[in-house]
């Protein structure tokens, strides 16, 4: 072999050597999930106050229609009323108290501690939701029909990824058509594939106690479950606008009854469910969410409920759902400034691109809404990775790379602590007295430890070397990433005695 042939592997094997140290995780996080949010305000106090008050006077004035009849004793034995239209109105006086005594945060607990945390104040967590009904298939890159497999396959890979707080099954099993075997085998894949806090569904009130009879199961015993939590229920007990849902006010207090926090999701959609203009959106579905606290508070005061107040957006000239763009960012940044102005654990949603495929738009689309929301001081970020077509579809290349994303969104929430060490008066006279650079410089060191996020997908070769590389573009490094992933990581996290009693139980289809 030449001289030149031996100095050009070496010269290529230092730097695979570099570039694999480079990749390698810093010994401290810079940018660990539950910074502090709240840098961005897109409303103003007097705004706040201004929607704050026309969502006290629609419940107190319109009200809420199609109150089940459980909920309108209750609620009129704390001084709601009935109007002449027959709607259950809420004076502002009584929905102050329900604020006054709603709990203000909680902890969401992992099966594995080192996975919780609180829910409330001021704290930043980005997550997952949906019910993505394709799956952008790996090896066709189209969408076809998501299935039981795919679900268990996200949960599996969401488990390895860091800057994912929580998992929330992302898709639905569409080959799963009995809707009680669909809820049951949802969160069994949610048990057996990660030990992180998640959430489910359920799309009956019945179908909650066997579900949190397995939740026992797993956490040992009858009861388990309860002590510390570890599964959310998605609830969308309102209908836009401004009535109630029988299934899900069902669904609530079977939730309520065994002990499973809610979220309560209001989705409203601008100029079709609430009103165009940005204002009135905000007013309405505020004072939806609000009716939802209420609902939840006169059966159980203080019970652990997620503010979940998502503004959705349509395009005017179509009708089709925006999950991208500048509006829909701003709402749910907006959004959570008018949760946490009441105190309350609040959730918005994000990073629900219209892109199809993992390209320029759809890293645009996440990026912007993720940043903003987080900047806004949501406490909980929904939809925030792996989520697709504007809902419809979910990409495991997604959940690789927003991973990615969210690493530099926590980054920027952290912003820039000021001392007189990290100020570098010291190593600045060192540096001009001395070798005139700081590369050797021990602050240098550790600050590229504690302050600097390093990509482990992005990009940063010169052109060259990435083309030496195999010049390949983000969805190409995403796809070999999720492949490697799923190839490797093959939990089984129930245990395989409870796990033999549950499938004796159930019809465990996985």
């Amino acid at each position: 072999m030449s001289e030149k042939r031996r100095r050009g592997r070496r010269g290529r094997s230092s730097r695979d050597a570099m570039i694999a140290k480079r990749r390698a995780a810093p010994a401290t996080n810079p940018a660990p999930p539950g910074p502090a949010g709240g840098q961005y305000r897109p409303l103003t106090d007097k705004q706040i106050e201004q929607i704050y008050a026309t969502s006290l006077r629609m419940l107190a004035e319109l009200g809420m229609g199609e109150a089940p009849a459980q909920l309108v004793e209750r609620a009129c034995e704390r001084g709601a009323e009935i109007n002449d239209l027959g709607r259950l109105c809420y004076p502002r006086a009584m929905v102050e108290d329900i604020i006054a005594g709603a709990c203000k945060s909680f902890v969401f607990h992992g099966r594995d501690p080192k996975h919780s945390f609180e829910v409330g104040g001021e704290r930043v967590y980005f997550g997952t939701g949906g019910a993505a009904v394709q799956t952008l298939d790996l090896d066709t890159h189209v969408y076809r029909p998501s299935t039981l497999a795919d679900l268990a396959d996200f949960t599996r890979l969401v488990d390895t990824l860091p800057n994912v707080a929580w998992f929330t099954r992302c898709c639905v099993a569409t080959d799963v058509p009995d809707v009680f075997e669909l809820d049951l085998n949802t969160a069994y894949c949610l048990m057996q594939y990660t030990q992180k806090p998640v959430g489910t569904s359920f799309t009956l009130g019945a179908h909650v106690d066997p579900i949190v009879d397995l939740f026992d199961a797993v956490a040992g015993g009858t009861g388990k479950f309860a002590e510390a939590p570890f599964c959310k229920a998605h609830i969308s007990p309102i209908i836009s606008p401004l009535r109630y849902g029988e299934d899900a006010f069902e669904v609530a207090l079977a939730c309520i009854r065994r002990g499973v926090p809610i979220n309560a999701i209001v989705a409203a959609m601008s100029g079709a469910t609430a009103p165009a203009t940005l204002d009135g959106m905000l007013a309405a579905s505020f004072a939806e969410t609000l009716a939802a606290l209420v609902m939840v508070n006169v059966f159980a005061p203080g019970y652990p409920m997620i503010f979940s107040n998502w503004p959705f957006v349509i395009d005017l000239r179509t009708g089709a759902f925006c999950g991208g763009g500048g509006e829909i960012s701003v709402l749910n940044a907006a959004a959570a400034q008018l949760a946490n102005h009441i105190g309350v654990p609040s959730g918005v949603a994000s990073s629900m691109a219209d892109a199809k495929a993992v390209d320029a738009q759809m890293g645009m689309e996440k990026a912007l809404s993720a940043l903003a929301c987080g900047l806004a001081g949501a406490n909980m970020v929904y939809e925030s990775s792996g989520m697709m077509a504007s809902l419809l579809g979910a990409s495991f290349e997604a959940f690789v790379l927003d991973n990615e994303m969210l690493a530099y969104v926590y980054r920027i929430l952290r912003g820039v602590e000021v001392g007189e060490d990290t100020l570098a008066f010291d190593a600045m006279r060192n540096v001009v007295t001395g070798a005139g650079h700081f590369i050797g410089e021990p602050q240098t060191m550790a600050a590229m430890e504690r302050d600097y996020c390093y990509p482990h997908l992005g990009d940063r070769l010169e052109p060259t070397a990435w083309a030496e590389a195999g010049a390949r573009d983000a969805w190409q490094r995403a796809n070999a990433e999720v492949r490697e992933v799923l190839a490797g990581h093959r939990p089984q996290y129930i245990d395989p005695a409870v796990d033999a009693k549950l499938r004796g139980h159930f019809n465990i289809l996985i």
